[in-house]
């Protein structure tokens, strides 16, 4: 019997890692609609785990939550990929490697959002913690202690939310796409209002795992982002803009999943 050839393995990989860019897309969407809602006053802030649950609630379905599981747990691999093998040439320079701190930071997040949708339909329901990213700031809080980890893990989202806004004015992610410069026309347009709006957004995070190190305040997330947002000065209109900038990253997943280039053979 022949071993399957590694080529073979690659592409058989690359449909995984795609439905994990759809999963993506498809949280950030209800996320978008639990920003509106809160911005018109018809509803409240969420994150990711909120939006996992009211997907899986709303649906009552096996065959979605199942489909969640196997998309995020691809994703989560991919992440690692990425991060371990370089696979986008990110580099050992200081910028690269907070990119792949984040990137491995990321795989850590959906690999304990990937367990959260299983435990919801198949695990008698998950716990009511409230942030995605607990995962990744539990490990390192076991390790490094809570305050201490707090600003750690603020330091992280600042270099990623950095790296966002970066490859969003200097149009980097194009190096990782192929499509049509007619495609890319449409993508510009999500995918700068996108990464430019979670930019902002994880600097509002690292924010709050700041002021969570030194004063020992709750718990960071992205829904404690939300409602900071909702407590500024026109707080309302500044939610409406964040709803809309997490649609466009939204969209901007579904193009990836489409479009994107998954170099595992780089791994």
């Amino acid at each position: 019997m022949n071993k399957p050839d590694k080529q073979d393995m690659h592409s058989a990989f690359k449909p995984f890692a795609r439905a994990g860019y759809a999963a993506r897309g498809l949280v950030y969407t209800v996320l978008a609609f639990f920003a509106a809602t809160a911005a018109l006053g018809t509803g409240e802030g969420g994150d990711t785990r909120d939006a996992i649950r009211f997907l899986t609630d709303t649906t009552a379905s096996d065959v979605l939550s199942l489909v969640l599981v196997v998309s995020l747990a691809g994703y989560a691999l991919w992440r690692v990929i990425q991060s371990v093998f370089d696979t986008d040439d990110h580099g050992y320079k200081p910028t690269g490697l907070v990119i792949r701190a984040g990137l491995l930071a990321s795989a850590i997040t959906y690999g304990v959002l990937t367990l959260f949708t299983f435990s919801l339909r198949w695990g008698g329901g998950g716990d009511s913690g409230s942030s995605g990213g607990e995962g990744f700031s539990g490990l390192v809080a076991d390790i490094a202690g809570a305050r201490l980890a707090a600003v750690i893990i603020a330091a992280v989202f600042v270099g990623v939310a950095v790296a966002h806004i970066w490859k969003a004015v200097r149009r980097k992610y194009r190096d990782h796409f192929k499509a049509s410069e007619q495609v890319m026309q449409y993508v510009d347009i999500a995918a700068i209002g996108g990464l430019m709006a979670r930019g902002v957004i994880f600097l509002l995070i690292a924010y709050l795992f700041w002021r969570q190190g030194v004063s020992d305040s709750d718990q960071a997330s992205l829904s404690d982002a939300l409602d900071f947002i909702a407590g500024l000065p026109l707080g309302r209109w500044l939610l409406g803009a964040t709803a809309l900038g997490l649609l466009l990253f939204a969209i901007y997943s579904f193009c990836e999943a489409i479009w994107r280039r998954i170099n595992v053979e780089d791994a």
